[in-house]
């Protein structure tokens, strides 16, 4: 398939069938509700956030991860080449994410888990969230109750950057890119800052959670605590440092990305010529059963000279 601008359309590398599209869709709006529980239930009076749901969360996660390569496998919709390019970027998000967590926001992994998203496509990006987070926290050993709403927020990146629009090509497409990056980094500052708040500050301010309160009075509450603590220094620091990134080596590495995906042909459509004398198909690019025979030879389905 040619697109608009001239160029092939991209083939996701890992393929969502309606059945993984079922379970990535229950998974994450049960994450979503975890993420989102100080709005809707009231906490334990003490004990650190999340004690209990962290490690089912985490329980969960993983064995999506693996149900989702499994079931891939099973439907032919990822291959080895796909599963050695998830561990390779996997590393090397590993390797990034050291250089600037801590210094004021500045987290290097995200760019290239937009631009993975966006080459590879949705069920990539979604995996390549998860086990980039997960690869990264063994080895700064970030292992904690953070570390599965981090790879699932993660992962909710790198999947809507496989969902945006196909069309726009070039310099359009950098752009559109780095735009959804500033706005992924506020709203996985914004979902990251909503698991831990109802504990993070006690009781008697201005920001604090009460517990039984209108959900608008909490929301309120929850929007002025992220702003002054998050939003306004760490999130805009992402923030910053996605569209930079983005605006000055997206171009390059997204090619890069795209002719890998190319070279490593994954998912090759299976073309066949028509059937011969003997009424046998060959393969149209002479891999086929008959290929490589003379006409003549009675193997061929041709009659001998």
């Amino acid at each position: 398939m040619i697109e608009p601008g001239g160029e092939r359309a991209a083939v996701p590398v890992v393929r969502i069938a309606p059945r993984t599209a079922v379970v990535l869709a229950l998974v994450s709006a049960a994450g979503l509700a975890m993420f989102c529980w100080p709005l809707l239930l009231a906490p334990p009076a003490a004990g650190v956030a999340h004690r209990a749901d962290a490690p089912l969360l985490f329980v969960l996660i993983l064995p999506l991860l693996i149900a989702v390569v499994l079931a891939e496998l099973s439907a032919g919709g990822i291959d080895a080449k796909a599963l050695a390019m998830l561990g390779v970027l996997s590393a090397v998000n590993a390797a990034l994410r050291p250089l600037g967590a801590g210094v004021a926001g500045i987290e290097t992994v995200f760019f290239l888990l937009v631009l993975a998203g966006r080459g590879f496509g949705p069920g990539f990006g979604f995996l390549l969230g998860c086990t980039s987070m997960f690869s990264s926290a063994l080895l700064t050993a970030g292992i904690g109750p953070w570390l599965p709403f981090q790879m699932l927020a993660a992962g909710w990146v790198g999947l809507a950057a496989g969902l945006l629009p196909r069309r726009p090509r070039g310099r359009l497409e950098i752009v559109m890119l780095a735009g959804y990056g500033m706005v992924a980094a506020y709203l996985y500052g914004l979902l990251m800052n909503l698991w831990f708040w109802p504990f993070s500050l006690g009781a008697g301010t201005q920001l604090s959670f009460v517990a039984g309160a209108p959900v608008l009075e909490n929301l309120h509450r929850f929007l002025s605590f992220t702003i002054v603590t998050s939003t306004l220094g760490w999130d805009t620091g992402r923030a910053l440092t996605n569209l930079v990134v983005i605006l000055l080596a997206g171009r390059p590495v997204l090619a890069a990305l795209r002719r890998a995906a190319r070279r490593a042909a994954f998912h090759p459509p299976a073309t066949f010529a028509p059937p011969g004398p003997g009424g046998r198909r060959r393969a149209a690019g002479g891999t086929g059963e008959g290929a490589g025979r003379s006409p003549g030879s009675p193997d061929a389905g041709g009659l001998p000279g």
